[in-house]
């Protein structure tokens, strides 16, 4: 059989390791002696507590990190999460320094060229050191200096990372976590210079924040409902991973990884949010989407047969379904099962990445993956999943 075309892909979901010069040169500078910075540091042993929490040895005779030092945490980079370039069983959880990264995690230039020979027109780059929704600002001791670092941040994503990428790097902002109407407020900042994409936490509560059921966060909805704007949520944005045990391995958790995505969308479709805000529209980052049709199943069954005791008859008017057929889109990378359901998933509602430069990262063979798993699906169903799905998504102009 013939390899199905391919269209351009446009990339939901990939990753940007923050280059070292971001809040020296972004930050104003009165903020720019206290802000995140990188110290080179032999680093001995490291193992991952939970969230962005990790127990570390240091040695100056150990292999090299290049670690960013902020509001007293030293954090290193680590080769799984700049993986691409390294054989399979070489991308561990281990100590690297940005000379030993291929250049395209990095810096932008280098990433689009990276982008084109993998058959990618486009993408969107999660943060690293700031985490998947800015949670390590939200951690910092000063308020007034967590701001300045997520402006910067956003500063030099709309202005250096995609700025001279004739669109081929499409920006993701950041805001304050712990204020609401500041929260709005860079959203709007933002969208008003084209930035139509915007992290946040799939589970708020897990970083202690109220829940998306209090009304808190309905003026960030709004501004984002308001401009267009796509809320992303990444799995991993709530600092908590799906575990079982704190003795299993961590291939116990990347199995489970989709868990939290899951269960926020069943939060969002038995909140009312996506009653009252219409136009907002909810993106779940790299969390697959093979569980989807039970959930809308199961969703839908406990609205028709358990809505009154189950405190949503007068807040979900219609199926919980209806909700997610009109505002939210899956993002996956390889998911064979999801696309076996695509009629329950939803042919407009799904959207493809590359995760580069993670270890699922399907980098630089994104192509041959993507002609081997739409197979038999039909030239415009692929540009849907591939290119038009994502367009329409991030609000982009892209014929």
């Amino acid at each position: 059989m013939d390899p199905v075309e391919i269209p351009l892909i446009v990339s939901v979901d990939d990753h940007v390791v923050e280059p070292s010069h971001v809040w020296e040169q972004w930050l104003p500078e009165k903020y720019r002696a206290a802000g995140p910075h990188i110290e080179r540091k032999g680093l001995a042993g490291m193992k991952h507590i939970g969230g962005g929490t990790y127990e570390l040895e240091f040695d100056d005779d150990a292999p090299q990190a290049d670690c960013w030092v902020f509001d007293g945490q030293i954090l290193p980079h680590k080769r799984h999460v700049a993986a691409v370039g390294f054989d399979r069983d070489d991308m561990t959880l281990s100590p690297i320094t940005y000379d030993e990264m291929r250049p395209g995690c990095y810096e932008p230039k280098a990433r689009v060229d990276d982008m084109l020979m993998n058959h990618v027109e486009a993408s969107v780059s999660f943060p690293t050191f700031p985490r998947f929704c800015g949670q390590t600002f939200l951690e910092a001791t000063d308020r007034d200096l967590g701001m300045a670092c997520v402006l910067a941040y956003n500063d030099w994503m709309v202005d250096e990372w995609c700025g001279d990428s004739n669109g081929h790097l499409v920006p993701l902002t950041i805001i304050p976590l712990w204020d609401v109407e500041l929260a709005a407020a860079e959203v709007q900042r933002n969208a008003a210079r084209g930035v139509h994409a915007v992290c946040f936490s799939e589970i708020p509560p897990h970083l202690g924040l109220p829940s998306i059921h209090s009304g808190y966060w309905d003026p960030f909805f709004a501004a984002c409902s308001d401009t267009h704007t796509v809320v992303c949520m990444h799995i991993g944005s709530s600092s908590k991973m799906p575990a079982t045990s704190v003795d299993a391995p961590a291939a116990v958790a990347a199995t489970l990884s989709f868990g939290n995505a899951m269960s926020s969308m069943s939060d969002f479709l038995f909140s009312g949010v996506l009653v009252r805000f219409p136009e907002l529209r909810l993106a779940y980052s790299e969390g697959q989407i093979g569980w989807i049709p039970y959930i809308l199943e199961r969703a839908d069954d406990v609205w028709q047969e358990h809505r009154a005791w189950g405190e949503v008859r007068d807040i979900v008017p219609e199926p919980p379904s209806t909700y997610y057929y009109r505002q939210i889109f899956g993002c996956f990378f390889r998911d064979q099962h999801g696309l076996t359901s695509l009629a329950e998933v939803g042919v407009d509602n799904i959207t493809f990445e590359t995760d580069y430069p993670h270890t699922d990262s399907t980098w630089p063979n994104t192509k041959e993956v993507a002609e081997k798993m739409f197979s038999g699906l039909d030239a415009e169903t692929i540009h849907k999943i591939v290119r038009g799905n994502a367009i329409r998504m991030l609000s982009l102009d892209l014929t």
